[in-house]
């Protein structure tokens, strides 16, 4: 038996990837969200769109990270008094360290501190687990074959240039790249053929869907958020309380205090000093940061497309999309 499973992330290279699995007909197939918790609204309703659009069933996976907050809780009542930890610091830990059923949230909660470029460890714990865990290993057996269908294109970083179509894990289980040779003009193409929107966030300015904000955001992208989507950073703020909470230190902040070049590290981290606002701040600059550029509170409100999506049409060509199935099959 063969399962082809199309990892769902709301955004545009995993919804062409969804729309060349259907197209093909492959048998057992679905799509798999994996909700973060750090996702903007419009990508939620999104998904849900998809799964009318295309009839495709898309399951939605969570992490649980009940069972490791009640472990840390357990572990610092029993450590942190002996080593020393300020008795009010504890107090303020156990005080916050209870599930909220967002994800991403209770995984900072739990690690007392936010995922980095270095500590990158949201991907494995809030998508690549659930999705084994969740999806994958129940659909596990004797003669039981699943392809993990990936929406990655090798020219998004170096490292994805070389991954190769198709490769083995292991246990029946095999990673699936149908798209990875495609230029992101292709996977618009794909959408306008099928007749189905792209995410509404690419019509905002959004170069890229998925976390908001991601850890890796740079600088313009915080720029844009802050701008447009003044509420994500509100709740950002309001996480870095919480997880400041949680932390031994007393103190965690979203993006690493040395990202700013800007701000002294020398002392007291804190997120009134180095957290999202101040991040925000830094994002107004022009290079180098220290000097305001004029131009970063320019009006977001109407389409701002970085792929020219704004006067395209989206309805279905049947035509096209015979032609388009006939390539992929002799491709596949």
């Amino acid at each position: 038996m063969e399962h082809n499973i199309v990892s769902v992330s709301g955004g545009k290279d995993s919804a062409a990837t969804l729309l060349v699995a259907q197209f093909l007909e492959v048998p057992n197939l679905v799509g798999v969200f994996a909700d973060t918790g750090n996702e903007h609204p419009e990508t939620y309703e999104y998904v849900e769109y998809l799964k009318d659009a295309i009839g495709v069933p898309i399951i939605t996976v969570r992490a649980d990270f009940s069972e490791q907050i009640s472990a840390r809780r357990a572990y610092i009542v029993l450590n942190w008094p002996k080593e020393g930890i300020p008795q009010t610091l504890i107090d303020r830990a156990l005080a916050v360290l209870e599930p909220t059923g967002i994800p991403f949230l209770d995984l900072c909660l739990w690690k007392g501190l936010f995922p980095s470029t270095k500590r990158r460890f949201c991907t494995e714990e809030l998508k690549r687990n659930p999705i084994i865990e969740q999806v994958f290993i129940p659909r596990m057996g004797e003669g039981v074959t699943i392809l993990s269908w990936q929406g990655v294109r090798a020219d998004e970083s170096l490292a994805r240039r070389f991954l190769p179509e198709c490769d083995e894990v292991g246990g029946g289980l095999f990673n699936y790249r149908p798209i990875l040779r495609w230029t992101v003009e292709d996977v618009f193409e794909a959408h306008r053929v099928a007749g189905i929107k792209p995410n509404p966030l690419y019509l905002q300015g959004a170069g890229r869907v998925g976390c908001m904000p991601c850890v890796n955001c740079a600088k313009d992208e915080l720029r844009h958020i802050s701008n447009r989507w003044p509420e994500e950073i509100a709740r950002i703020r309001e996480w870095e309380r919480l997880v400041s909470m949680a932390s031994k230190r007393g103190a965690s902040t979203f993006f690493p205090a040395s990202n700013d070049p800007t701000t002294d590290i020398a002392g007291q981290i804190t997120p009134a000093t180095h957290g999202i606002d101040r991040a925000v701040e830094w994002a107004m600059t022009s290079r180098g940061g220290r000097q305001f550029d004029m131009f970063a509170r320019l009006d977001t409100s109407g389409c701002a497309s970085n792929y020219g999506l704004c006067e395209s049409p989206w309805s279905a060509d049947a035509a096209a999309i015979q032609i388009a199935v006939e390539g992929l099959r002799k491709a596949a």
